[in-house]
C-alpha cells in the first residue's frame, strides 16, 4: 500500500511542560482542531483519563467523517505517540506524534504522521501529505496563539449559496507556496496600490484576493491580489493584472479574526462544498476583505470567502 509521512513545526514562547500539558491533554483538543472548523457541532467524546495513555479521542460527523486516536505512550516533556484510526470516509491506520524541543525559553514542537493508503487510492500520496501538512500548519497556528495569549483569533460561519457581482478587479498577479502566502498577497496590494495611483487608476476600491490555480503536488498558488475597481481597466502597459467575474451564483463562508488563520474559513469552505457536491466553475475562487488593519484589530477583520458555481 502507498505510504505517506507528513511533519510540520512551530515554535512556541512557552515551556516544554506547558506545552506538553496542553498538548497531552484531549480536553483541549477542540479549541485547536484544525478539522472541527468545518462542522464545529461534530461529535466529539473523549474516554479514559484525557491527559493519559489509553485515553482516547473519538469524532463523527456528516462532513469531517469519524475516526479515533489513542495516546499509546507519553513521555513528558518530551515527546506523545498516539495511534490515528479512521472510520469514515475510508477506513485507514496511521501513526501520530508530537516532538517537544527547548529552544532557550520557547518549545519548538513537531506533529507528524505515519500511514497508509488503501491500494486505490495509490494516486493520492503526494496530494495526502500536501492536505494534511496544511491541516497540522492551521492546528499549529491555532496551539502557538492559544498558548500565547489564551484565545484564538478565528471564528467561521458559512452563508451557503448566496449572489455575488459583477466584479472588476486590478491588481499583481503572483506565484507562492502555502507558507508564503501571506507576505505574498501583502506584497502583491502593496504594489498594486502603487501602480494604479501611478496610472491615475482607481484605487479606493476593496482588497480583494483572486486564487487562480493551486497546484497540490507542490503546494503552490497563483493568486492577484489588488482592488475593485468600477468597471473593466485595460491594464496594458501598466503591470497590472485584470480579472471580471459576471453576476453569478458562489458558495460564501465568512472568517471573523486574524489573516494568520484564513486557511481555516477555505478549509472549511472546500470540505463542506465536496460534500454537498457543488459544482466550482473556473472563473476563480476569491476573498473580499471587507475590513482592514489598521481601523480594524485583527480579532475583528472580516473577510467573505466565494467559491463561483456552475
Amino acid at each position: 500500500m502507498p505510504r505517506y509521512h507528513v511533519q510540520r513545526a512551530i515554535q512556541i514562547a512557552a515551556s516544554r511542560e506547558k506545552v506538553f500539558e496542553t498538548v497531552a491533554d484531549f480536553g483541549t483538543w477542540t479549541t485547536w482542531s484544525p478539522w472541527l472548523c468545518a462542522e464545529p457541532d461534530a461529535q466529539v467524546t473523549v474516554t479514559g483519563e484525557r491527559a493519559a495513555v489509553g485515553a482516547k479521542y473519538a469524532w463523527q460527523g456528516e462532513i469531517v467523517g469519524a475516526g479515533e486516536i489513542e495516546h499509546l505512550r507519553l513521555e513528558a516533556p518530551r515527546s506523545i505517540e498516539d495511534e490515528i484510526r479512521f472510520i469514515k470516509p475510508f477506513r485507514s491506520q496511521s501513526n501520530v506524534g508530537f516532538e517537544l524541543e527547548a529552544v532557550g525559553e520557547e518549545t519548538k514542537i513537531t506533529w507528524h504522521m505515519q500511514g497508509k493508503l488503501p491500494w486505490f487510492m495509490f494516486w493520492m500520496s503526494s496530494m495526502m501529505e500536501t492536505m494534511i501538512g496544511m491541516d497540522y500548519e492551521r492546528g499549529l497556528k491555532m496551539l502557538k496563539d492559544l498558548l500565547e495569549t489564551g484565545h484564538i483569533e478565528s471564528h467561521t460561519s458559512v452563508q451557503g449559496v448566496t449572489s455575488i457581482g459583477p466584479l472588476h478587479m486590478l491588481g499583481v498577479r503572483n506565484t507562492c507556496t502555502v507558507q508564503e502566502i501571506g507576505k505574498s498577497t501583502e506584497a502583491a496590494l502593496g504594489k498594486a496600490k502603487q501602480l494604479l495611483q501611478q496610472h491615475h487608476l482607481p484605487s479606493d476600491g476593496e482588497m480583494i484576493s483572486v486564487y487562480h490555480r493551486f497546484d497540490m503536488k507542490t503546494g503552490t498558488f497563483e493568486h492577484t491580489s489588488g482592488y475593485i475597481v468600477p468597471a473593466p481597466e485595460p491594464a496594458a502597459g501598466t503591470g497590472l493584472s485584470s480579472w471580471s467575474t459576471p453576476a453569478t451564483r458562489a458558495f460564501q463562508v465568512t472568517h471573523i479574526g486574524s489573516y494568520a488563520h484564513l486557511g481555516n474559513a477555505w478549509s472549511a469552505a472546500n470540505m463542506i462544498s465536496r460534500y454537498k457536491k457543488l459544482k466550482m466553475c473556473k472563473t476563480g475562487t476569491f476573498e473580499l476583505y471587507k475590513t482592514t488593519p489598521p481601523e480594524t484589530p485583527s480579532g475583528e477583520l472580516r473577510t467573505e470567502i466565494y467559491l463561483p458555481l456552475r
